[in-house]
């Protein structure tokens, strides 16, 4: 399994498991990352930092450390 920040632009993945805790992990779902959800790799900034994706249907921005906490396929 890899993570979401270790996916390269241009590649869909599905979301397997979200790691984290408490309010960390409900601000992900709360932007609709959930299980089972399709996440398309938009681009990655430079330095890695922040990682676009489009989730559902819109564009979204995850910080690097937000990215690790989503562990995909």
């Amino acid at each position: 399994m890899k993570t979401l920040k270790e996916i390269s632009c241009g590649n869909t993945v599905k979301v397997i498991k979200l790691t984290g805790e408490g309010p960390v992990k409900r601000r992900i779902m709360d932007m609709g990352i959930t299980k089972g959800v399709d996440i398309f790799v938009r681009k990655v900034a430079p330095l890695g930092d922040p990682v676009e994706v489009t989730v559902r249907g819109y564009e979204l921005s995850l910080r690097k450390a937000d990215a690790t906490m989503v562990l995909v396929e």
